[in-house]
């Protein structure tokens, strides 16, 4: 039996009309944008089919939208292959919340609520804060480290060989962008992004969300979710609450965490949400593995065929 890997989409996915196709195709798509209205009290679906993008770009916007055609994706692979089987999950940061879900720790109403939560408390920190965030191309770990030391900014996320984003005070992320062009870097590009995400200058929103986390119950999964802060497997649901909390302000091990599942025999990763970039980490990170991915009708059919064949 392959063993079957779901990776679920994190903020910077987001793109006006995601999900458009898949609820006007099938109704249980469209029925789940309905229900997401009923839960958050606003019409979701609107804003991630027509936008405006600087709506929707919004982070409060960006995590509820991602997370909801995400799990839109995953109800239907469930729906068209009720065959359909898969034994751990695995999300980017936001995405980290849609991975939990999908193996049972929160319901879809009390997953989505959190996360509009956490985009807002997200947006309050960068509101209060001058943070940026940069992608650093072609600088290896140990350097990258060495250059966020000398220019006072965190490692954000850790995402395949060769690209890693830095985060922190705007003008410190400048002056690392420019030590790391000098220490051999490739590319060192700013980020279009409200703040420095996965960094201290976090901390605002950590308090607020372990109360949202505390509001709601949290059950043990039902097969295993890797931990972005520790690129391992999530425990009980006190060690689940934790983590949530510390991933804000700590970096995305998101390289070692599919390194993991690789080396638990997984060979099959099937990507969940709007966009391509976890499908293009994968790739970079193991060419070899099998990647699918379901992020509209055209996608979804190509998976379904691919897991009936």
């Amino acid at each position: 039996m392959h063993k079957t890997a779901l990776l679920f989409a994190g903020q910077g996915a987001q793109q006006v009309g995601m999900g458009k196709d898949l609820a006007e195709r099938f109704p249980a798509a469209s029925a789940l944008f309905d229900k997401a209205g009923d839960v958050l009290g606003y019409d979701l679906a609107s804003l991630c089919f027509n936008g405006p993008e600087a709506e929707l770009t919004k982070t409060n916007n960006a995590q509820p939208g991602i997370f909801l055609v995400s799990w839109v994706a995953f109800q239907l692979l469930r729906e068209r292959v009720p065959s359909f089987t898969f034994q751990a999950t695995a999300g980017l940061s936001l995405g980290e919340f849609t991975a939990l879900t999908a193996a049972g720790v929160m319901s879809f109403e009390d997953g989505l609520s959190v996360v509009r939560q956490r985009g807002q408390f997200m947006q309050e920190a960068c509101e209060a804060t001058r943070g940026a965030m940069a992608a650093i191309i072609g600088l290896d770990e140990a350097a990258t480290r060495d250059v966020c030391r000398e220019a006072g900014v965190e490692l954000a996320n850790l995402n395949c060989p060769g690209q890693i984003v830095i985060s922190g005070d705007s003008e410190k992320i400048g002056h690392a962008c420019d030590l790391a062009k000098s220490r051999g870097a490739k590319r060192a590009l700013a980020l279009t992004v409200a703040g420095a995400y996965h960094s201290r200058l976090m901390m605002g929103a950590q308090l607020k969300l372990q109360a949202a986390l505390a509001a709601i119950p949290l059950h043990l999964p039902a097969v295993q979710v890797i931990s972005n802060v520790t690129a391992k497997p999530h425990g009980l649901a006190a060690e689940i609450h934790a983590r949530l909390v510390d991933q804000v302000t700590s970096p995305v091990r998101w390289e070692e965490s599919i390194r993991h599942l690789l080396s638990e025999g997984f060979v099959r990763f099937i990507e969940l949400g709007p966009g391509t970039a976890l499908s293009g980490f994968m790739k970079r990170i193991d060419k070899n593995a099998q990647v699918l991915n379901v992020a509209d009708v055209a996608s979804f059919d190509m998976t379904v065929k691919a897991l009936t064949q």
